[in-house]
């Protein structure tokens, strides 16, 4: 498996990913995923070591994606829950996570409803002077690194299942649909689909996507593709007035944004929907949910706008009958919802390998 292109010691943002750092990613997956179609699905790569899944926040799919992930590496699994820790009894977030570095872990995989918290752990890690690793498992309204990237494994190995790579949705139409503004998923997935050279069209109702978020997405792509030496990327929205950069440049890599579905999902090569984050919502942001599946919510019907073999996509968990029917959901022919589910251990035990592999 390829380690000698992986120098990253933390995994906390797609933001700055590069192009190998993907590939890399989706090789080692595909490797492993060849490991669990086997009778013995176990491999000793990472025996002797300690994950610690720091959940803040609660969570299914993806803590029990990270723990099988380090228990199919052989690897020691230490758990987390806010509800019955020494928190409770005023304990700060970085005194727990010197507490499990004191027990040895090795990698801590960390998720918490505030932003920056995997950051701000990384960066004591980091002054302690110690080799333990952080993996950003989701953080609040910033990033979710490992959803991105077992979307974009499932992608990937649909279209190659031999090999997987970054470059196979070059030129793709990928529309993500629903709650962006809240949507940790999203914003990944906005860094590793641009990075894939796909055209990427984001639809919502204003309130879920909100000019400010235009102005926010093309500061931060302009500002990276400019960091990088390379050329400014075009933020532009054929189908609202939110026009940041009303110039486009074809032959560069396009994000859209939609306050209606249909220009989103027209000629789609696969869409994402997203949850609607009623937890993250301090005001009423939609007239009602009826009203919402009405207009954005993804069935068969809307999905004879899009190419004849298009693909379905949700990170979960679904409000079934709202972001999404409940017909559809459950339709082999279209969804790919259980095949992300089953890619996120490959890609889980991709990310702890690819930071574990390095370790004494």
């Amino acid at each position: 498996m390829p380690t000698n292109t992986w120098n990253r010691h933390h995994i906390l943002s797609l933001a700055d990913f590069t192009t190998t750092e993907y590939d890399t990613v989706l090789q080692t997956a595909a490797s492993f995923q060849e490991v669990l179609s086997r009778r013995t699905k176990k491999v000793p790569t990472l025996q002797g070591q300690v994950v610690a899944n720091l959940f803040f926040e609660p969570s299914t799919r993806t803590r029990s994606s990270f723990e099988i992930a380090a228990k199919r590496l052989s690897a020691d699994t230490l758990n987390f829950a806010a509800a019955t820790s020494s928190m409770t009894k005023g304990e700060t977030i970085l005194d727990t996570a010197k507490t499990y570095l004191a027990m040895g872990t090795d990698i801590m995989v960390v998720r918490h409803r505030e932003a920056g918290v995997p950051n701000a752990i990384a960066a004591e890690m980091d002054r302690l002077g110690v080799k333990v690793s952080v993996l950003n498992a989701g953080d609040g309204q910033h990033e979710h690194p490992s959803q991105a990237l077992l979307d974009l494994f499932t992608i990937c190995t649909l279209i190659d299942p031999d090999h997987p790579r970054l470059d196979l949705l070059k030129g793709k139409k990928i529309a993500i649909v629903g709650d962006i503004l809240h949507s940790r998923v999203a914003r990944s997935n906005i860094w590793s689909l641009i990075a894939s050279g796909a055209e990427v069209h984001l639809a919502a109702p204003p309130t879920l996507l909100p000019k400010l978020f235009a102005e926010y997405i093309s500061e931060e792509v302009g500002g990276k593709q400019q960091g990088a030496g390379g050329d400014k990327l075009i933020l532009s929205s054929p189908s609202s007035p939110i026009t940041p950069y009303p110039q486009r440049e074809p032959h560069l890599p396009q994000l859209f944004l939609h306050w209606q579905l249909e220009p989103a999902l027209q000629n789609a090569d696969f869409v994402m929907t997203l949850r609607l984050q009623k937890e993250r919502m301090t005001a009423h942001l939609l007239p009602s949910l009826r009203e919402y599946h009405q207009l954005f919510g993804i069935t068969r019907t809307k999905l004879q706008l899009c190419k004849p073999n298009v693909k379905v996509l949700h990170p979960g968990p679904v409000n079934r009958g709202v972001e999404i029917s409940s017909e559809l959901m459950d339709d082999p022919e279209f969804s790919l919802i259980q095949s992300q589910v089953t890619s996120g251990v490959a890609v889980r035990m991709a990310l702890l390998y690819l930071l574990g592999s390095g370790k004494a």
